[in-house]
């Protein structure tokens, strides 16, 4: 294999290279969907230096592909900002967060799937960086939303956390069916993914009616009473 020479860089440029380094391992990640093709080797021939020159920046290709995913991931922040953007009513706006959560990643599935891939040795599902951007993306912003809810009084007071991992869950978990299950009637529109995330949404606000541990009794009185109270309207 043949590397491509690169000019020097001048002083100062180590963040520069390091975003090129990053940006050469996404393209081959994505471009040959799997982890297999993204070698230091290989990275370091298509940014055009020697593979010591990638070890400056990371320490192994786990910490390449661990940086590689955050990057991506720092894209849904602003993703799920015009997913929201413009809508008053905060239940209109976690319907659209989320799935603008689905959408991100149904576009980017090798990224995605590589974000949430457990590593072997490690605890931890997914790197720490991918951690750090999603705390501070997503669940930063879809606990902003939850908020709203809770001051607009269709949450009750309480466990803004839970809430938002109950939306994280759902959105998260239909991505991914949608993702390594593509055969399944998904339909184009994703329809069924928003009926998911309306039934977390409603689903919260009618367990603080009937009780976070109400029985199945009580559970279906109370939806009898609600069809007769849309029935006579």
């Amino acid at each position: 294999m043949t590397v491509r020479r690169r000019m020097r860089s001048p002083r100062g440029s180590g963040e520069q290279l390091r975003g090129e380094i990053i940006t050469a391992a996404t393209e081959l990640l994505v471009n040959h969907g799997s982890r297999d093709a993204v070698s230091v080797r290989a990275v370091a021939s298509r940014v055009g230096v020697t593979p010591p020159s990638i070890y400056l920046h990371f320490a192994d290709k786990d910490q390449l592909l661990d940086a590689v995913t955050a990057a991506s991931f720092e894209k849904l922040d602003e993703v799920l900002a015009q997913a929201g953007d413009g809508l008053d009513d905060p239940l209109e706006r976690a319907l659209a967060e989320g799935l603008g959560y689905v959408r991100f990643a149904i576009g980017n599935p090798v990224l995605y799937e590589l974000a949430f891939a457990p590593r072997a040795g490690s605890s931890s599902p997914s790197g720490s960086m991918v951690d750090e951007v999603l705390a501070s993306a997503a669940f930063h912003r879809l606990s902003q939303t939850v908020q709203a809810l809770i001051d607009e009084g269709f949450y009750p007071p309480g466990d803004v956390v839970g809430s938002v991992l109950e939306l994280f869950a759902a959105a998260h978990g239909v991505a991914s069916l949608m993702i390594t299950k593509p055969h399944l009637p998904w339909g184009e529109d994703l329809s069924h993914a928003e009926n998911v995330l309306r039934a977390v949404c409603f689903g919260r606000a009618a367990m603080s009616v009937v009780g976070d541990r109400a029985d199945f009794d009580d559970a279906r009185t109370a939806v009898r009473s609600l069809r007769e109270i849309v029935k006579r309207r």
